[in-house]
């Protein structure tokens, strides 16, 4: 295995990412919210409770930029903040009913464009994509803990 041509192969793939992101994202929110905004709340709904520091690094914000944007969401009552219960000082951040609400319709929306994607796939397509996935999750694309 070339893994050069490993690589070249990885770039055009998460190229490809960001652009299925995108269209599988665009106008998915009801709420009249930023682009930005659904990242961040995105972002928040898959790893919540999270620190405004670890949305600044996801989001390549400073973190006075993502300080004003958790502003702006905490005053849409999309999320709340909080302190850590052994040290007041951390605060960390998750959705507020209303933010899982308008995420879990954003979900759906979402589901639905991905399930028009993999319509024709197979069973066995299937079985080959989660597993394709499965291994770039476990592999790739590790989770920081």
């Amino acid at each position: 295995m070339n893994k050069s041509t490993l690589f070249h192969q990885f770039v055009s793939f998460t190229a490809t990412i960001h652009q299925v992101t995108h269209d599988l994202t665009q106008n998915v929110t009801t709420a009249n919210i930023t682009p930005l905004h659904y990242k961040i709340l995105e972002y928040i709904k898959v790893s919540q409770p999270v620190t405004p520091t670890e949305i600044s690094e996801c989001q390549h914000m400073s973190l006075p930029n993502t300080s004003r944007e958790l502003r702006k969401l905490q005053e849409r009552q999309l999320i709340e903040k909080f302190s850590d219960t052994e040290d007041r000082r951390k605060q960390y951040v998750r959705l507020s009913p209303e933010g899982e609400k308008m995420m879990a319709e954003a979900f759906a929306c979402i589901e639905e464009r991905f399930l028009a994607l993999i319509q024709h796939a197979t069973s066995d397509d299937l079985k080959d994509i989660q597993h394709a996935l499965t291994i770039l999750e476990q592999k790739v694309f590790q989770q920081k803990d």
